[in-house]
């Protein structure tokens, strides 16, 4: 069997296909992956063994003006380029993640290869309301999602965390980051590319974290965006540029700060992390939206970016830090809210669809 997998631009359509690609693979599946040259995919998807096909990208202005002119002669453009890829790989199924590349592979799929469609946000984007409009075979990570035929199965994540104990690597994941092995501990991240807000509130908050006796790994991005105010003595402040070992910065911490990507947020609920989610302040909302089945659970809280202040960390983070009762509480709503086998459930829907197997809405068209 011959699966095309579409998807790449984020991390947060990289991810669950490389989660999804994984067990496809130990199931015997032939897997090729369609992405556009601007993306992460032209890194990861190769590093991971997977070859990867590329089309010319079709990014949607928001605004009008030239570039939106030119959006037909390029969707058709790409559109060609994905159909000549079905063409050669015959595959037996395209799955798609969003993005811009699933536009074109959605078109080229549309009644030549069965599609499967997985939104990895609360809130469909563009891509996937469209892909939803040609099969019955459509994934969702969140409850509430507004796509026909939606079945909701989770957002495929890496098994490395997927399977973690943060128990039994607590002690471990500290020594590896140069942590004390039995302090209160915070971790600190905006993602990738970091987040200046975050940065800067954590930081600025640096002296009453050491004062209360909680040690950071702060995972800044920008190394120079956390510049901690510490004195001899004081509890570790560790602070990475980037960490390539998120199970052990799971595993370390007792409690965390970070946005609200659908990753990061199926990631740190199925970890059972305690959190703060501090959305993303820009697009259609949909990071509030992806962390409102674990806040509303009690495992996290939310709170706005503008809002996010070295003030609020003092009062409202480090309490929490020095209540264990009240973490354990929130570990548990955490870990029982969002499933933690989307991979195999994706996979699974995937085959399916190839083997002509009805989507569970089939009938409705």
């Amino acid at each position: 069997m011959k699966v095309l997998l579409a998807g790449g631009g984020t991390a947060g359509h990289t991810s669950p296909l490389l989660a999804t690609a994984e067990v496809l693979r130990e199931a015997g599946v032939e897997v090729t992956c369609l992405g556009t040259p601007r993306g992460l995919e032209v890194t990861l998807i190769p590093q991971a063994g997977y070859p990867l096909e590329l089309v010319p990208p079709v990014p949607l202005p928001r605004k009008p003006g030239a570039d939106l002119a030119k959006v037909p002669v390029r969707l058709k453009r790409s559109v060609a380029a994905a159909r000549e890829v079905i063409e050669r790989v015959q595959p037996d199924v395209v799955c798609g993640f969003g993005g811009y590349v699933s536009v074109p592979a959605y078109l080229a799929a549309r009644k030549r290869v069965p599609i499967v469609v997985h939104e990895g946000n609360a809130r469909p984007g563009i891509a996937n309301k469209l892909g939803a409009r040609f099969t019955t075979h459509v994934a969702t990570s969140f409850p509430g999602t507004d796509l026909p035929h939606a079945q909701l199965i989770g957002l495929p994540i890496r098994r490395l965390i997927s399977g973690l104990d943060r128990d039994a690597l607590r002690a471990e994941a500290r020594a590896f980051f140069g942590l004390e092995a039995d302090r209160p501990t915070l971790l600190v991240t905006g993602g990738s590319q970091g987040a200046r807000r975050i940065n800067h509130a954590v930081s600025g908050a640096a002296r009453e974290l050491a004062d209360a006796g909680v040690q950071v790994l702060h995972v800044a991005g920008r190394v120079d965006e956390a510049a901690p105010d510490r004195h001899q003595g004081d509890p570790p402040y560790v602070v990475e540029g980037f960490v390539d070992r998120m199970d052990l910065a799971y595993a370390a911490a007792d409690f965390i700060v970070c946005r609200a990507g659908a990753n990061t947020v199926t990631e740190v609920a199925v970890t059972g992390l305690p959190a703060a989610f501090v959305p993303l302040p820009i697009g259609n909302g949909e990071q509030a939206v992806n962390a409102h089945p674990v806040v509303q659970s009690g495992g996290a809280l939310l709170i706005d970016d503008a809002a996010f202040t070295s003030r609020w960390v003092e009062q409202v983070v480090v309490p929490l830090l020095r209540d264990t009762t009240r973490l354990a509480q929130m570990s548990q709503a955490a870990a029982h809210e969002l499933p933690r086998d989307a991979d195999q459930r994706l996979a699974q829907m995937v085959l399916d669809a190839a083997a002509g197997a009805p989507g569970p809405a089939d009938g409705v068209r």
